[in-house]
């Protein structure tokens, strides 16, 4: 029940600090002395957290509620409302040219470019490891030794491969704060080669035939929840992101003309991405939508219909099944990039299907339905030499462009 005016004004302290709840994660915090707070509890990023809005009765219930509607729009944008308060006091004082602020400036504004997972590391990757040390300097100050000492802490946790990330990042920050006028170098230019070099990791994957034939007849007699099964069944079909197949959606396919169609929002490089079907494919969606089809989801999660599938789920599911340390989610894109590779398919129509990025920027605009023929017989052949494999048929060569 919400409060009112009268409720508020017959609140008594009690032996224990207790709470009134209005709506939407508004309440007032009473406490033994006699004290009454507004607070706003949220979630950010699954972190519970909260909002202080000011103390009774110098805010009143409807000043309250005007600030809790103003801190969930600023959710409802991306925005982490008590990060935006901190920001917002920098900037009225010499905060306005501090790191934190030029920073927030910067993600603000390429955030909307990136998808969710990515933009989520790198808010946290600054505010946790940048910030509390950097964030109240003024950009022109910091120095490279404080940047490199900055980067030391990240690197002493075991964490180098973040340290390189973190660095590379700080250096975006600089060089926009000398495009908008506010600094006139950038500082973590001047720490190349400061830093170890990281290794490069690549995702546990398969490549020998016979290896991926047990794999797929492990998926097979796999005994997990339905929407790990299909998905596990998927994934080396599709070779898709782990995080676009456990996010697809049933208005994003269209099964009479054996098509997926991800939109841009949900890609990494912010394209349209179209997935030719295989009949395979097609198979399993046809049974996959008579359990999930009247939802939104395609892999709903275990508890709520109305969320995805957990990131965690494909990985933890190849663990039990054996696979751990040797084979992750993600591999199933290095599998049939390297098989489909070394069968001679067209290497521009596998880099499209598997929506990499081109290193040359006039090549990186394309259409989503580039190569598209090419692909179709490509992913069929594909979906062929799979079932071929799972029944552990002789090795026979994919359908080639030469065939």
């Amino acid at each position: 029940m919400s409060l009112s005016d009268l409720t508020l004004k017959g609140l008594k302290p009690a032996e224990k600090t207790y709470k009134k709840a209005d709506s939407g994660g508004l309440y007032i915090e009473v406490a033994p002395t006699g004290g009454k707070w507004w607070r706003f509890k949220y979630r950010f990023e699954g972190k519970e957290k909260r909002l202080s809005l000011g103390v009774y009765p110098d805010v009143g219930l409807k000043e309250a509620r005007e600030k809790h509607a103003e801190a969930r729009k600023l959710l409802a944008a991306g925005v982490d409302p008590s990060q935006n308060r901190k920001a917002a006091k920098l900037a009225k004082t010499d905060g306005a040219l501090s790191f934190e602020v030029i920073a927030r400036e910067w993600y603000a504004g390429r955030k909307p470019t990136w998808n969710e997972n990515h933009s989520s590391k790198i808010i946290r990757r600054l505010e946790t490891d940048v910030f509390p040390w950097l964030g109240s300097r003024n950009i022109s100050d910091i120095t490279a030794p404080e940047l490199l000492t900055t980067m030391r802490r990240i690197e002493s946790r075991g964490a180098l491969e973040t340290a390189h990330r973190a660095l590379a990042c700080c250096g975006q920050v600089f060089r926009y704060a000398i495009a908008t006028g506010r600094a006139l170098r950038d500082t973590a230019a001047d720490l190349r080669g400061a830093l170890p070099p990281a290794s490069t990791k690549h995702f546990p994957t398969i490549t020998d035939p016979l290896k991926i034939g047990e794999l797929l007849r492990a998926i097979e007699v796999y005994s997990g929840t339905y929407q790990t099964r299909y998905a596990l069944k998927l994934a080396p079909m599709l070779f898709v992101r782990p995080g676009e197949l456990r996010k697809a959606e049933w208005i994003e396919f269209d099964l009479e003309k054996a098509e997926w169609r991800i939109p841009a929002e949900r890609m990494k490089m912010k394209t349209t991405h179209l997935v030719p079907l295989p009949t395979q494919a097609l198979a399993v969606l046809r049974e996959l939508y008579c359990i999930s089809g009247a939802g939104k989801f395609v892999f709903p999660g275990a508890r709520s219909t109305s969320r995805a599938m957990s990131e965690n789920t494909i990985n933890m599911a190849l663990h039990a099944m054996g696979y751990k340390g040797e084979f992750v989610g993600h591999g199933f894109r290095h599998m049939a990039s390297t098989l489909l590779n070394e069968q001679g398919f067209n290497r521009d129509a596998i880099e499209r299907q598997l929506a990499h990025a081109e290193r040359d920027g006039v090549r990186a605009t394309y259409n989503y339905a580039e190569y598209l023929p090419e692909r179709i017989r490509m992913m069929q052949s594909w979906a062929d030499y799979l079932d071929g494999l799972a029944k552990g048929a002789s090795i026979i060569p994919l359908f080639s462009k030469s065939a």
